[in-house]
């Protein structure tokens, strides 16, 4: 794909040039995989899995794991037109060339998107086409527990923790490859590994009755003698397991693009609704010891401005204020902001919110999921109307002045005054703040319960359509008066089509294709998804859709019946029955074991056989519980109301974060001991960087280098940096530069050392000049390119003619659209001299005096109209000063 580059919407996605990307010798491994993201880059960099994953294999010296990604539709044209394969970011090589491509499946509503990239990498579809030539084809995440709809395209897939798992397929692989065995053959030596399942050893039961059937499709039975289930493989403890300390670095922003620390995997609450809830279980936390490693070695290594604490319940960490404390001072150091996500109301202690006020002072968020206690009793949320209030009136009381509330429609057994009681509880919650407050806001944000395989309420019915717009509409009126009450919700359209795929079985397959070819793709984003073709094809296949969102029977087999996620068929009913009567189930860290079948140690009938998987925590259980119970009788350490305001001084990270730095800090940060000139090169994939990203790249290169750049001052500290001219985006240069001030001065060779080392591919640092203590850097007056034709002698010839027309012209009008409107401008005297240095090269030198910049790439276009971008290269040569 990189012949192509110059032609792609956001080269830079495809070009492989992050800090990070692990490059080997394709002659020193023995077995290649794709990790493969079926979305856009920006939320494929943002996952955390492929990160982990990538490490865990990328630290065996015969594996190399690569990454892919969803190109948009814009580039997808491009490349059939010019016939170049889906490659990978770190080496280019078709994935058909890959020995395996793994799939990532985040959610259901990307798996036209998977056929998407197999048909764009000239592979077949179907997991039956294909032989012993093309890659084997895997599937992970947590949509591996029922994705049977994309069973027939699939060779393999993980279920489960996949650190462990997947370099042991690795291995197996390397062996069949040597024995070179057939694909049948390996796939019955693969199927032996943990939380392996081949879907072709499946298929559906021919003498099932129609009662039987799930909506569309017959219960699956085993092809193989002694595969009759599938059990889901687990990492027994974090601690040993692989964690990227230097994944890769995205050049541009990712939809979250910041270190993400794995604190804890898996979460025992007992939330009803909850998938992940139940498939990651049990609990197993990383030591404070382990952390503290991982994230002072991560943000080094990565120069991230960032930090996150990530889990499915970060609050229940069982020593998160020891955590918070033990990172604090770092990231105020370092102007590293601290994010965190979703927090149980009740779960944060008075000390932890202010550390919090002090490290991250933006919106935070509660999940009340539902709006009145009867219902919270149903799906077991385990928090009172009093905790959340209580839980507001602390982050009013802490300076917080945005809070976001999440809720669910259309759980089992609400009714209208349920939805009422979403509305009076935002209210409520915009009272807890003080009086006076300004710049308050409430943001109610409201998706659509769609019931998930392996929870409780996965016989349960879901809502229409036409009844979550009702629903919808109901919230709305009844907060419609509140200017301070934000509503946002989930695009019902997703939650149809989500609550279809991931409730469905194999029958649904030639669905997903036929969809795939009327064009629906990209179905997660608003912007994107387009329901016609989904339709279509539903009808075209003989899918009656409102089967999917009706109650199912109890007894009846299920699609994913064959598939283990640890937790017991028993305990969902169990569970499903209490929620029917309102009863609460308590969360077995704190007391008895629930039986629920997911640790071998604990469980009298487990339905996980791996020695050794029981929770592991920080805390034992009694201290946990009592430092709990402590946190909510405690007030006397609680930040005062009013006290250390948003409204007051502050600095904050690069990413916009604010952080409290006490006001010595704040002068040491602005301090101004050195102005430098930087010079270096911007070649091969960084000529495909944006100015934007180069400025990003060139932050975290300074971060990484360990230098120290000073800071501007007020709400929003920026490390200051300015720079030459913008070199257009696929234009190489010899000679670029950008001048920055440090508050520690360090030599000029020193500076280029370490910045060099800390620089991604195509990017070197040449010299660095010392520069004067002022701000004002002197501009250069002209620049020379090297402009390079990739066309025939005689398509060559005719455009060097036209540069000599341009230049025997006494004026050559342009007509320009730019962000500021159109005009008509002469852009002869921009041009001072030509070289023709062969037959297909020619040196251009422009002028840029009185800061009559335009961009070289559009002065080349104006001269030679029509002149395509893949018909040739533009590198600017050396910069001139007066």
């Amino acid at each position: 794909m990189r012949h192509i580059l110059r032609l792609l919407p956001k080269p830079s996605h495809y070009a492989g040039a992050e800090w990070g990307a692990v490059r080997k010798d394709p002659a020193t491994v023995s077995v290649r995989i794709a990790l493969a993201f079926p979305d856009l880059y920006e939320v494929g960099m943002s996952y955390l899995g492929q990160k982990i994953l990538s490490e865990a294999v990328n630290r065996r010296e015969e594996f190399w794991a690569e990454r892919v990604y969803a190109p948009t539709k814009e580039a997808a044209e491009v490349m059939r037109e010019h016939g170049a394969p889906l490659c990978t970011l770190e080496s280019d090589t078709p994935l058909g060339e890959m020995d395996a491509v793994a799939f990532h499946l985040t959610h259901e509503l990307c798996y036209t998107n998977v056929l998407f990239m197999l048909d764009l990498a000239g592979l077949p579809l179907y997991a039956a086409d294909r032989d012993a030539s093309h890659p084997l084809v895997l599937a992970g995440g947590g949509c591996c527990f029922n994705a049977e709809p994309l069973a027939p395209f699939m060779d393999v897939m993980i279920l489960g923790d996949g650190e462990e798992a997947l370099p042991a397929l690795l291995d197996e692989l390397k062996r069949v490859k040597a024995e070179k065995l057939s694909r049948s053959e390996t796939l019955l030596r693969l199927k032996d590994l943990p939380g392996v399942y081949v879907p072709a050893f499946f298929g559906e039961a021919v003498q099932a009755s129609a009662q039987d059937a799930a909506p569309g499709g017959l219960p699956l039975v085993p092809l193989v003698p002694g595969y009759e289930r599938v059990e889901k493989a687990l990492v027994a403890d974090l601690d040993t397991a692989p964690f990227p300390l230097l994944p890769a670095v995205s050049c541009g922003q990712a939809v979250h693009d910041r270190m993400s620390l794995e604190i804890a995997r898996g979460c025992t609450r007992g939330c009803r609704f909850c998938q992940a809830g139940m498939i990651y279980r049990p609990v197993r936390e990383r030591s404070l010891h382990k952390l503290a490693e991982l994230t002072g070695e991560g943000l080094s290594a990565s120069g991230y401005e960032e930090l996150s604490f990530l889990s499915l319940s970060t609050g229940d960490f069982s020593a998160l204020e020891s955590l918070f404390e033990q990172s604090a001072a770092r990231c105020l150091s370092d102007q590293v902001a601290v994010s965190l996500p979703s927090l149980r109301a009740g779960t944060l202690t008075p000390r932890m919110l202010g550390l919090m006020a002090k490290l991250r002072r933006t919106g935070a968020t509660v999940a009340p999921e539902a709006g009145s206690a009867r219902l919270r009793a149903v799906i077991n949320k385990g928090i009172t109307e009093e905790d959340i209030l209580a839980h507001a009136t602390r982050l009013f009381a802490s300076g917080w002045q945005s809070i976001k509330l999440y809720f669910m429609m259309g759980l089992p057994t609400e009714t209208d005054e349920d939805l009422e009681a979403i509305a009076d509880l935002a209210v409520k919650v915009l009272q807890c703040a003080p009086r006076g407050a300004k710049r308050l806001q409430v943001t109610v944000s409201v998706s659509t319960f769609v019931p998930k395989p392996h929870t409780p309420f996965q016989w349960d019915a879901q809502i229409s359509r036409e009844e979550t717009e009702r629903r919808l509409g109901l919230i709305k009126s009844l907060l419609a008066s509140y200017k301070k009450i934000t509503i946002r919700w989930h695009e019902p359209r997703m939650s149809w089509l989500e609550g279809v795929f991931s409730r469905g079985g194999r029958e649904l397959a030639p669905a997903v294709e036929r969809a795939y070819r009327l064009g629906g793709l990209f179905a997660s984003w608003v912007d994107m998804l387009e329901l016609p073709p989904y339709e279509q094809a539903f009808e075209e296949c003989g899918i009656d859709t409102e089967a999917y969102f009706r109650e199912r029977d109890t007894v009846a087999p299920l699609p994913w019946d064959h598939l283990s996620c640890g937790v017991s068929r028993a305990y969902l009913l169990k569970e499903r029955e209490r929620a029917l009567e309102g009863k609460s189930t308590p969360d077995c860290r704190f007391g008895a074991c629930v039986q629920c079948g997911a640790c071998s140690e604990l469980c009298k009938e487990p339905e996980i056989h791996a020695p050794g998987i029981r929770p592991r925590v920080n805390l034992s259980v009694p201290e946990w519980k009592a430092a709990m119970d402590a946190a909510t009788l405690d007030e006397s350490s609680a930040p005062e109301a009013g006290a250390d305001r948003p409204g007051d001084a502050q600095a904050s990270g690069p990413s916009g974060k604010p952080l409290n730095t006490p006001p010595q800090a704040r002068e040491e940060l602005t301090l101004r001991a050195g102005h430098y000139r930087v010079w270096f090169s911007k070649t091969g994939p960084a000529a495909y960087l944006s100015q934007l990203e180069l400025g990003n790249v060139l932050e975290r290169a300074l971060r990484r280098s360990g230098l120290k750049p000073s800071f501007s001052a007020g709400f929003h500290p920026m490390p200051m940096i300015s720079f030459g001219w913008a070199l257009p985006v696929g234009v190489e240069s010899l000679e670029e530069w950008f001048a920055l001030f440090l508050r520690v001065p360090a030599p000029l060779k020193e500076i280029a050392e370490r910045l060099d080392a800390a620089l991604p591919e195509g990017l070197r640092v040449l010299k660095v000049d010392e520069l004067g203590p002022g701000k004002k850097v002197a501009q250069p007056v002209a620049e020379e390119f090297l402009l390079t034709y990739l066309l025939p002698g005689d398509d060559a010839a005719a455009r060097m003619a036209q540069w000599r027309e341009f230049m025997s012209a006494e004026h050559f009008p342009w007509f320009s659209v730019t962000k500021r409107g159109s005009r008509t401008v002469d852009i002869r005297p921009l041009v001072v001299s030509i070289s023709e240095r062969s037959p297909v090269e020619i040196a251009v030198t422009f002028s840029w005096r009185d800061n009559q910049y335009a961009s070289p790439l559009k002065l080349v276009g104006a001269v030679n109209e029509g002149l395509s971008f893949k018909d040739f290269t533009l590198t600017k040569l050396r910069q001139m000063f007066e």
